[in-house]
């Protein structure tokens, strides 16, 4: 599953349902519940909610990262343009 959100390009996200989906198995609360073990050690800030708000308690950092990657936010700069942003997983 790590390698999944390693694998996300700066300037892109996946939501914690895409990450899931990908993989095949599990569910978005397991995903969660992988990242928040990871001890910061890959780019947990490019996992969002699916309407592209950031992980609870940690909105400042992550939209911090987000915006110094140019990832694309809404217009309110609260969360993440998931139509623009969102990454499907295929490297091109």
């Amino acid at each position: 599953m790590l390698a999944v959100v390693e694998a996300v390009p700066a300037g892109r996200v996946m939501s914690y349902g895409d990450v899931a989906e990908y993989l095949g198995s599990g569910g978005p609360r397991q995903v969660g519940r992988v990242l928040a073990g990871s001890d910061g050690r890959v780019p947990w800030w490019r996992v969002v909610h699916a309407d592209g708000t950031p992980p609870q308690g940690k909105e400042a950092g992550c939209l911090a990262r987000l915006h110094a990657e140019d990832t694309p936010l809404r217009p309110d700069g609260d969360r993440v343009d998931m139509s623009r942003a969102r990454w499907d997983g295929r490297l091109r």
